[in-house]
């Protein structure tokens, strides 16, 4: 049996309301076997249980580990050669990625999450190549990765069955180039040979195999609605329904999409009112993005207990819009933050996206009640985010039954060399504390971060074999990748022209804004 005592100079176990949260001076966790047994101040724990070693110096404050509630690839697309961009041309981009060591590359990011304090991601992924087997063993390999460094992982893979890279079937938009791209395109698209039922196998499988494990779960992504087809969405949401495993998927990111959604739905209703056709909606259902949900859609959202992932940097550096974090917050709506491809500075800090979050959301005006609080964001970052995956309840605070997950931040490098008394220990540490103070991170009872250094994998030696995987000459097929990325961005732009109304789709926060 693994027992150990971690010590705080303050732990803060939960959030209670928006604006509150339980505090705990000089306290302490008892873990035994990767479950919180205990929680109290130190000195009586350490009383009792004399012999228990202790993880944690007094010195740091003790967070419930975070939750990174949208996550996709390791490198950054910057680092891939693909720039900030809309959206949808940022699709076209994204075909010059290397072809990559997935367990290399999962590694990259997998440093950066835990360093800031991330025990557990929700990690979406797509656009493998291949057919099932080659898809199925490269997700292995990246649900490897994870468990190598030790975090918990929520995988999915993303569906897609049509509509592959603008909103317009694949085989019309082949049809629409030039000739000599039509078959550098349909080579594009050939690479990709996944079938919807190859796609439902592949949960099944996965579900299988990793369905016993502690740090491992596996859900269902279908990844859009224009990526979607009826069919595919009628599957997996009976497929969610028979196994209860919980749905991610990215949904009215952009206005294009939103104009999408309207005319597949015959010129009337949403994209929410398109996925209530299909029993879609409930708590099971997380929305990634949701940046333009109308009023009456929020109302739905709601209502059904649908989640809502909230990506503030990707919103911001893909020019997507301001999601309406205020409206989700007053009706109720279990919110998460997510991280994308990469936070406002290129990596993974979550303690930086909670102080992005934080701030971006801050309307004119003086209702308290209005904007986003400081207990909010620690909810969205730990419990709501583990709302929107399979481990739900079960982690996200630091209480008796729930999993070991925290982290501890050195409270010097928040305070020195000087924080007014009176400031708030909650409010000092989500405005100022920055990766680098955080000094431990336990997930599952066990330390996967000390010091700087991860307990389990060598960073820098990984970090040396990526670099060198990378140092190879570019394939023949990357190489035509990247003529056709370039080539195609034209014809993609020339596509989008006048597809959407301005007037049809002013953005949420402009109307609220004059409301």
């Amino acid at each position: 049996m693994a027992v150990s005592l971690v010590r705080s100079r303050a732990m803060i176990t939960k959030t209670l309301s928006r604006t509150e949260w339980e505090e705990v001076p000089d306290g302490a966790v008892l873990q035994e076997d990767g479950i919180v047994v205990e929680t109290g101040a130190y000195e009586d724990l350490r009383r009792r249980f004399p012999t228990v070693p202790v993880v944690g110096t007094g010195r740091e404050i003790m967070l419930p580990g975070f939750v990174n509630g949208h996550h996709h690839v390791g490198l950054t697309p910057v680092q891939l050669g693909s720039p900030d961009m809309p959206l949808e041309l940022w699709f076209v981009t994204r075909m010059v990625a290397r072809n990559l060591n997935l367990h290399l590359d999962t590694l990259y990011s997998a440093f950066e999450m835990v360093a800031s304090g991330i025990t557990t991601v929700q990690h979406i992924h797509g656009w493998l190549p291949g057919g099932l087997d080659e898809v199925e063993a490269r997700s292995n390999e990246v649900v490897r990765a994870y468990e190598e460094v030790g975090m918990r992982v929520s995988y999915c893979f993303a569906v897609r069955d049509q509509n592959r890279l603008v909103y317009q079937a694949d085989q019309d938009f082949v049809a629409s180039l030039p000739p000599e791209l039509r078959g550098p395109m349909q080579r594009w698209f050939d690479r990709f040979r996944m079938s919807l039922e190859d796609n439902l196998d592949l949960f099944r499988h996965l579900h299988a195999a990793h369905g016993g494990k502690r740090r491992v779960k596996v859900q269902l992504a279908p990844a859009n609605l224009h990526w979607c087809s009826d069919r595919a969405l009628a599957a997996l949401s009976d497929l969610s329904a028979t196994t209860g495993a919980p749905m991610h998927m990215h949904l009215v990111e952009t206005a294009y999409q939103k104009e999408y959604a309207r005319r597949r739905g015959g010129g009337e209703g949403t994209a929410l009112d398109y996925l209530d056709r299909f029993g879609m909606l409930g708590p099971r259902l997380t929305l990634g993005h949701g940046v333009w949900l109308n009023e009456r859609d929020i109302d739905r959202v709601a209502e059904t207990g649908t989640c809502v992932c909230h990506n503030c940097s990707s919103n911001f550096r893909l020019r997507s819009g301001v999601a309406a974090l205020n409206r989700f917050e007053a009706k109720g709506v279990n919110t998460a933050i997510g991280l994308d491809e990469a936070g406002i500075n290129d990596d993974r800090d979550m303690l930086q996206e909670m102080r992005l979050v934080l701030r971006a959301h801050r309307v004119p005006g003086m209702g308290e009640d209005e904007v986003p609080a400081m207990a909010q964001v620690l909810r969205m970052a730990t419990l709501g985010g583990a709302r929107t995956t399979p481990y739900g309840e079960s982690l996200g605070t630091i209480e008796r039954g729930k999993g070991a997950d925290l982290s501890l931040v050195d409270w010097d490098s928040v305070s020195y060399p000087y924080l007014d008394e009176a400031t708030p220990l909650l409010d000092a540490v989500v405005q100022r504390a920055k990766a680098s103070a955080v000094r431990t991170v336990m997930c599952d009872g066990e330390v996967i971060y000390q010091d700087g250094r991860f307990t389990r994998v060598d960073r820098d030696a990984a970090l040396k074999a990526l670099h060198d995987d990378l140092s190879r000459a570019l394939s023949d097929d990357e190489v035509e990748r990247r003529r056709l990325s370039k080539a195609l961005l034209p014809h993609a732009k020339r596509f989008y022209e006048g597809y959407i109304d301005p007037a049809r789709h002013e953005p949420f926060y402009r109307q609220s804004s004059r409301a």
